[in-house]
């Protein structure tokens, strides 16, 4: 391609934007053409949640913009018809004359019925002269075509004011439409999107599918699934907010704290990730277990997350019934010689912003039960209406589609899995992978409750008698001692499982060094 040729290609795509109808037409144009936000996100390429902000006031760019243009203008047009093409047929007088010589027509042969005005139905409806059930339908209107049948029973006719033979036989009625087969509100047969039975059969569809496509190659099957792991995750996680009671808002207003300044930086939000050595063990050698946390962020997902736009307040109080990020001074920790800070291990002091999961456990562990610190003090904060279920079907699903997984010994659902929770949370921020939902806050919230879960099953080793060597990450926990004691051992996010062993210490002094 020529300099001009790139040249006249962006001076074509530089042009007037698809002009859209307001956000309330544009629910109204899909409600009225009974389409569900799934099928119309299908058509589209796009996710649900997507769809649902463009219907709740944001608009999209691009390509997508011109083919969502094109739907609603499609849509309207075809509604409009439709709604031209009922009141006509409403203000045609269903005449006696006509009526009857419709049915005259369909069941004479010396009036020359064409065969092809006869229409079979395959579910009975109301005859449009007598209301009872007719097998054919002429000139578009279900009739008898035995006059014999075409009258209605003692039960089917209400009872009138006696009128003239003629005037009853050919009495306009209203007809109501059948039900559908199967009961009330069943789908038509024929219907061009199923949907699926559950939120977890689309995790065992996608590996189906992906087995089917590279002919049961185990390995390309996984390659295929970890690329579309994201873009799965986002159609489960619609899949199961259906009939929720709070949407999920997929670009809301953040303030800068959450702004990254570069590319490559990082905003100012501090997630307390711990990475903790204890710094002398008792005298001798000591058989040390590498315990692993199942499913870290996938139990994160259980966590308090802000509903809406995050709004600023100043002050030391805490509503537990909202969650954000805070700006506080943490609490002096006197504990780090047997216990982890919880709030990671920081360099610079006073005060730094954290999230809802970091300040609940500071509040906890301030409070009578521990009384390990004081309380942190808090100064500013960005929250919102929270809820700690907002992604709870979200996590039931893959927990237990992971469960089966496992019983089952099927390693590439268990990784498609793995990958589907892992990557839907690390690419909540400014990530090219998921530009459906873009919420930084929730990564960071999510990511700080796994490594306040860590902590915790460390006060619980602590308090259960054993010795805590190592704190790392998310799913990392180093104990000396009878551990079985204390927690449970297999492979569900509620037990764990052995890492690694090794001996530690020396036979004389205190030490941290590993002899394997």
């Amino acid at each position: 391609m020529s300099d001009f040729d790139a040249i006249d290609s962006l001076l074509d795509a530089v042009g007037p934007q698809a002009q859209l109808p307001p956000c309330q037409v544009r629910r109204e144009l899909r409600e009225r053409a009974r389409l569900s936000k799934a099928q119309v996100a299908r058509a589209l390429g796009v996710s649900p949640s997507t769809l649902s902000g463009w219907e709740s006031g944001r608009d999209p760019a691009g390509e997508a913009r011109a083919k969502y243009a094109y739907l609603l203008d499609g849509l309207n047009a075809k509604l409009a018809t439709d709604t031209e093409n009922r009141a006509e047929l409403a203000e045609q007088p269903m005449a006696s004359d006509a009526a009857a010589a419709a049915v005259t027509s369909a069941s004479s042969p010396e009036a020359g019925q064409d065969e092809d005005e006869v229409e079979l139905l395959a579910v009975p409806e109301p005859c449009v002269l007598c209301g009872r059930p007719a097998e054919q339908r002429v000139a578009g209107f279900a009739q008898h075509l035995d006059p014999s049948d075409c009258q209605a029973t003692p039960v089917e006719t209400p009872k009138r004011e006696p009128a003239a033979p003629s005037a009853q036989a050919h009495e306009p009625r209203r007809v109501r439409p059948p039900r559908p087969v199967g009961g009330k509100g069943a789908p038509l047969r024929g219907r061009a999107f199923q949907e699926p039975s559950g939120p977890g059969d689309l995790i065992q569809e996608a590996v189906r599918a992906a087995l089917a496509e590279h002919q049961g190659d185990v390995e390309a099957a996984s390659a295929a699934l970890l690329k579309r792991a994201i873009p799965e995750a986002m159609r489960l996680l619609d899949e199961t907010r259906k009939g929720a009671r709070y949407d999920v808002i997929a670009h809301p207003w953040i303030p800068d704290i959450l702004k990254k300044p570069t590319s490559k930086g990082a905003d100012q939000i501090w997630e307390a990730r711990p990475k903790w050595t204890r710094p002398g063990l008792p005298p001798g050698k000591h058989d040390v277990t590498a315990l692993d946390i199942n499913g870290a962020y996938l139990s994160a997902l259980k966590t308090h997350l802000p509903l809406g736009q995050l709004e600023h307040s100043t002050g030391f109080a805490h509503d537990r019934r909202r969650a954000g990020v805070h700006l506080i001074t943490p609490p002096v920790w006197e504990h780090d010689a047997v216990l982890p800070n919880p709030i990671g291990q920081r360099d610079e002091p006073g005060p730094l912003w954290v999230t809802e999961p970091t300040l609940r456990v500071l509040l906890r562990l301030s409070g009578p039960k521990h009384r390990l610190c004081e309380p942190p003090e808090i100064h500013e904060s960005y929250t919102s209406g929270a809820t700690e279920n907002l992604l709870e079907k979200f996590r039931i699903a893959l927990k237990d589609a992971r469960d089966t997984a496992i019983a089952g010994g099927d390693e590439l659902t268990l990784e498609y899995v793995k990958a589907m929770y892992s990557k839907f949370v690390s690419t909540m921020g400014e990530s090219n992978y998921n530009r459906e939902l873009y919420r930084p806050d929730w990564m960071h919230i999510i990511r700080s409750q796994a490594f306040a879960n860590l902590w915790m099953k460390a006060l619980k080793a602590h308090d259960g008698g054993l010795t805590v060597v190592r704190a790392m990450g998310t799913d990392e926990l180093h104990v000396i001692g009878d551990w079985r004691r204390v927690f449970p051992e297999g492979r569900s996010v509620t037990e764990v499982k052995v890492k690694d062993t090794y001996t530690a210490g020396t036979g004389t002094e205190a030490g941290t060094g590993q002899e394997q």
